[in-house]
């Protein structure tokens, strides 16, 4: 009988981040308290730009898109955002979405899977993503669970399950 697999994969609906940062935007410019603050919020390339007059309305505004992406069923372990810095006379914030497993991260998640995971099941990185296989469908739902379990600052999804 051949294994059965799945991918970990880690991505982002770049659809739903950018409803996302819509409605933040929208919300932004609607606002009371954001009313003549110079306050917005944009793509830059695939970096997600935030202006404002103040470092504390740079933070409300970065508030504001972090509960859209909530909304939108994002992860925020997929959002790394900088600290507000001082451009000229406004204060910017430089996100990312993060996407992919990096090396560092897969070669953790093997080792768990390895010391922790059932017997049997085997772990591969193929790029930016690991395939896990094992002959046991069950040995990968629970391998599944042990992930899901885990405190890894990735948000990870299980797809390919075959």
């Amino acid at each position: 009988m051949a294994d059965s697999s799945f991918d970990v994969v880690s991505k982002v609906d770049r659809q739903e981040a950018d409803n996302a940062l819509n409605q933040a935007r929208k919300e932004v410019e609607q606002r009371y308290d954001f009313k003549g603050t110079d306050s917005s919020i944009a793509w830059s390339g695939d970096t997600i730009l935030i202006k404002a007059n103040s470092e504390d309305r740079a933070k409300a505004v970065l508030d504001v898109f972090q509960t859209k992406l909530i909304k939108r069923g994002i992860s925020l372990k997929s959002l790394e955002s900088g600290e507000p810095h001082a451009s000229g006379r406004e204060y910017r914030i430089e996100s990312t979405l993060k996407e992919g497993i990096d090396q560092e991260h897969a070669k953790k998640i093997g080792k768990i899977i390895r010391d922790e995971g059932p017997k049997g099941v085997k772990s591969q990185v193929t790029g930016d993503e690991l395939r896990v296989s094992s002959k046991s469908r069950d040995d990968l739902q629970a391998t599944i669970a042990l992930l899901k379990g885990q405190d890894l600052d990735l948000d990870l999804q299980f797809v390919n399950f075959r």
